[in-house]
């Protein structure tokens, strides 16, 4: 997380056009991330796929309370890195990374240049390492969802399909509020998902967001857009832009949460929100990546990781459908940009 939110950072450097383009879409980006985080919670909450006759045990493991608001503010400030990333405390991990990225940002790029060569290099390493882990991981996958059944019974089958249907009805709804945006800002939706469509089938084929990036750049041609602007946001938005991830790691928690038993408060709700809008901007475009980052949501809320093991074997599922809500987030906040600067032009003019 660490090597991938600091190039993700740093990506964010530029000037002139660059930078007006960057910071709308940071804004939208926020935007729409926080509503597609809000949308997983609330359909997580109104259809209760964690309800079960009796509480899942969590062994050994706590379900905690969360902390109050400002304790928990404060504790993901960290004050000392090296204690933070050895200690694999992920959001304070975050934050030093939003640091360094941003004084990366501040100097001279031959100042920085063998610290970001290091940092990339290990970042594919660590990507390569994921890889080789989730090869095997179905049969970890495989024992884990036996010995839940075996324990609790075949109940949990029954809440993991509510859950997926669960998800993807949330996806959906995402869908439709990207519809209506672009219906609003006066941009032709037909055009753009007739333009798209063919980056979106292969996010969900592949769920690789990062393996559907040179359709969706040739689709920004098909669907109208500058092909300035294409050139900087389609790319910018597949390095950040995970609508999917937010949706499924909001949803996920309180899933979680209900399937042990754990009140939902207000303080663990917006734990969960703010977490998940984070982790958001550095989940990786490859598949697999959002199972690894819900450690840092169910911890940062303090609800078991055991969590992770029971909806690990069912990923899959809905990892396309996800995926496929990532690539068309990113190409709809691009035609926003799009219709943004449209609009800047024509009050100029």
């Amino acid at each position: 997380m660490f090597v991938a939110l600091v190039i993700g950072v740093t990506q964010l450097k530029g000037s002139g056009h660059i930078a007006r383009y960057t910071t709308k879409l940071m804004s939208f980006y926020v935007g729409t991330s926080a509503f597609a985080i809000v949308i997983g919670i609330l359909v997580a909450i109104t259809i209760r796929p964690g309800d079960s006759a009796e509480p899942i045990s969590s062994g050994d493991a706590d379900a905690n309370e969360g902390q109050p608001l400002m304790e928990w503010l404060v504790s993901i400030v960290p004050s000392n890195p090296f204690e933070s990333l050895a200690s694999g405390n992920l959001l304070q991990v975050i934050i030093i990374a939003a640091l360094v990225g941003t004084a990366i940002n501040l100097l001279q790029d031959e100042q920085t240049k063998p610290f970001m060569n290091f940092i990339e290099s290990t970042y594919e390493i660590v990507q390569k390492i994921l890889g080789l882990v989730l090869i095997i991981a179905p049969i970890g996958v495989f024992s884990l969802i036996a010995s839940m059944v075996a324990t609790q019974g075949f109940g949990i089958l029954a809440n993991l399909a509510v859950y997926i249907l669960g998800l993807i009805a949330a996806i959906f709804i995402m869908i439709a509020l990207y519809a209506l945006l672009l219906s609003v800002t006066r941009a032709n939706p037909k055009a753009f998902f007739k333009g798209f469509m063919p980056a979106f089938t292969l996010a969900f084929g592949t769920a690789s967001s990062n393996a559907a990036l040179p359709v969706a750049m040739d689709g920004a041609k098909k669907a109208g857009l500058d092909e300035q602007i294409s050139r900087f946001a389609i790319p910018f938005g597949t390095a950040l832009k995970r609508d999917g991830a937010g949706i499924l790691q909001g949803f996920n928690a309180i899933f979680v949460a209900q399937l042990f038993g754990v009140e939902l408060t207000f303080t663990l709700v917006l734990t969960i929100f703010v977490s998940a809008l984070l982790v958001s901007f550095s989940t990786a475009g490859v598949p697999g990546a959002g199972i690894i980052m819900m450690t840092t949501v169910l911890t940062a809320a303090g609800l078991p990781l055991e969590g992770i093991a029971i909806v690990a074997g069912i990923d899959r599922i809905t990892e396309g459908f996800r995926t496929m809500l990532n690539v068309l987030g990113n190409a709809a906040n691009a035609t926003l940009l799009q219709r943004s600067e449209d609009h800047r032009l024509a009050k100029k003019g």
